[in-house]
C-alpha cells in the first residue's frame, strides 16, 4: 500500500517544482529583466513616473543626452506646488504633475491628455524594471504614439515588496482594468 502514496507524493513534488520554476522564470522575464525595445534617439517627451529607485538620475541622463525637448515628472501630493521637481536644464521644458489618481493609471491619463494637446507622437517613460512592462501597457492604452521605456535600478531591498505587488497589479491591469 505504500507504493501508490509514494508515487503520488513524487508526482506532487515534481508538479510543485515545475510550478516554482515556471513562476521564477516568468518573474525574471516580466519584472527583473523585461524585454524592452531600444530607446529612440529622440522623442517628444521624457516622463518620469513616481516610485522607488533613483529615477531622477536616469531621467537627467536622458535629458543631458538631448533625447527630448520636454521632461515631465510625476510628483506625490505632498510635493504639489513646491519647487521639488527636476532641475531646470537649458533648452528643455520641465513640467511637474500630480496624477489623479496617484497611480500609474493617473500618470497614463496625464500623458495621454498632454500628448493630445501638444501633438506628441512619442514618449520615453522612466521607471524601474519591475514596473516597466505594466507602465508601458498602461501608457499605451491612453497614448496612441510610441511608448519607449528607460529603467533605473531598483534597490535590492525593494524587490521583496515590488515582486508580489507587480504580480497583483499586472493581473489587475490585464484582466480588470483594460481601458485608459
Amino acid at each position: 500500500m505504500e507504493q501508490p502514496v509514494t508515487t503520488w507524493r513524487r508526482k506532487l513534488a515534481v508538479v510543485a517544482v515545475l510550478v516554482l520554476v515556471v513562476f521564477t522564470v516568468a518573474t525574471v522575464r516580466l519584472f527583473v529583466l523585461p524585454d524592452l525595445s531600444p530607446l529612440p534617439a529622440r522623442a517628444d517627451a521624457i516622463i518620469e513616473l513616481a516610485g522607488p529607485g533613483n529615477r531622477d538620475a536616469t531621467t537627467m541622463e536622458l535629458v543631458r543626452a538631448g533625447r527630448a525637448p520636454v521632461v515631465a515628472q510625476s510628483t506625490v501630493p505632498s510635493e504639489a506646488g513646491t519647487n521639488r521637481c527636476l532641475p531646470a536644464t537649458a533648452g528643455v521644458e520641465v513640467l511637474c504633475f500630480n496624477p489623479d489618481p496617484g497611480t500609474t493609471v493617473g500618470e497614463a491619463r496625464f500623458i495621454g491628455e498632454v500628448a493630445a494637446q501638444r501633438h506628441w507622437q512619442s514618449v520615453i517613460i522612466v521607471t524601474t524594471p519591475d514596473h516597466a512592462l505594466r507602465a508601458q501597457l498602461r501608457v499605451s492604452r491612453c497614448f496612441p504614439g510610441t511608448v519607449s521605456v528607460a529603467t533605473s535600478p531598483l534597490p535590492w531591498w525593494d524587490w521583496f515588496r515590488q515582486i508580489p505587488y507587480q504580480w497583483a497589479a499586472s493581473v489587475k491591469a490585464l484582466i480588470f482594468q483594460t481601458s485608459c
